[in-house]
């Protein structure tokens, strides 16, 4: 090593010798203290009262949770139903826990899933959630393919697929059938991927409790992109537009479907139209789309019935519910502040007696 290496060499030890004095503490002991406080349990999944919705009658779940003490963890124990699942007494940070343990074999029904955390003087803290499997959905309904009974949630139970919200939708704290109903709200709706509804033949059922306020609105659509008008979507070249329009003392249900250049309007005039003012009551919809003929049911009854020459269903690959938005938008058939309730969809064209049936069903 030459001078000038030297004197380089000796001024980067001076220089960490003084970085070293500057900036890092010699490392003192701190004495933990005293053991005042039991573990604390944080649970995240299942949480009481979860519903497990799933397409098979056995599943496995995760469970998620923390636990965190003053001083030290000494061990913890998962069980659920009484079996133990899993015990743990090593832990990286020895204050924090935070597990995620796999359980298999959760079976229809109600269970309990209980977590015990003891420290290192035996301070012992339980937690317990119930939570319920519930049995996959078995429609009574040939055809059936789609299914929300809007019971505290927005859950299609053929799939087992929850909606995209947008806004904020509500429940109506009141039902035709089950515990709830979906309420609407300005601004709001739910979509739905489309495709899978989209076939030769469709059907929908559902329950109605009108809102007049706005004096239109939409209610259920399936249709095109408007890229002509993307801001203002109307393009009614294909799927369907089930709408009302009107007054607060007459509000007309329409239904509008594309045969692919074209359109064909079933507006059942004085048939197809209540009294908001007068109609208090839960009101029963239905349109059925085939091959050739398109019919809107109001209570049973036919509304109105015509023929055409086949739905295109181009581009139809989402589904809004209490709304127009965002493919029907451009005539103001925005938010539907209405109750609906127990919504069915088919790829059959229902008769009406089947129409009927499924009402009488469901009805108190």
């Amino acid at each position: 090593m030459n001078f000038t290496s030297k004197i380089i060499a000796v001024a980067f030890l001076a220089s960490a010798s003084a970085c070293t004095d500057s900036y890092i503490d010699e490392l003192n002991y701190v004495a933990p203290g005293e053991d005042e406080t039991a573990p604390q349990i944080a649970i995240s999944y299942p949480v009481e009262g979860t519903l497990i919705r799933v397409t098979e009658d056995v599943t496995a779940i995760t469970a998620k949770f923390e636990v965190q003490d003053d001083i030290e963890i000494a061990s913890i124990t998962l069980s659920i139903d009484g079996k133990e699942i899993g015990s743990y007494n090593d832990f990286k940070d020895y204050r924090r826990a935070a597990l995620q343990v796999p359980v298999d074999n959760i079976t229809n029904g109600p269970h309990t899933m209980t977590i015990s955390a003891n420290d290192i003087t035996d301070k012992t803290t339980v937690s317990t959630v119930t939570f319920d499997k519930v049995p996959p959905y078995k429609s009574e309904y040939e055809n059936e393919i789609f299914y929300i009974p809007f019971d505290g949630e927005y859950v299609d139970l053929v799939t087992i697929s929850p909606a995209n919200e947008v806004g904020n939708p509500g429940f109506a704290g009141q039902s035709v059938a089950g515990t709830n109903a979906y309420a609407g709200a300005t601004g709001a709706y739910l979509t739905y991927p489309g495709a899978s509804l989209a076939n030769p033949e469709f059907s929908a059922s559902f329950w109605y409790k009108i809102n007049n306020v706005p004096d239109r609105a939409g209610i259920l659509v399936m249709g095109p992109i408007d890229e002509a008008n993307p801001q203002n979507m109307n393009n009614r070249t294909a799927g369907f537009r089930l709408f009302r329009e009107g007054s607060a003392t007459r509000q007309t249900f329409k239904l509008n479907v594309g045969t692919g250049t074209s359109e064909n309007w079933f507006d059942g005039g004085d048939a197809a139209s209540i009294d908001p003012a007068t109609s208090t009551e839960w009101i029963h919809l239905a349109f059925t789309i085939s091959a050739d003929q398109c019919t809107l049911y109001i209570n049973g009854n036919i509304a109105s019935q015509g023929s055409y020459p086949g739905i295109s269903w181009e581009g139809c690959d989402l589904l809004s519910i209490g709304s127009g938005a965002p493919r029907f938008a451009g005539w103001g058939h925005l938010s539907d502040l209405s109750f609906l309730d127990e919504l069915r969809i088919f790829d059959k064209a229902l008769s009406q007696a089947e129409v009927q049936e499924i009402m009488n069903d469901e009805q108190p």
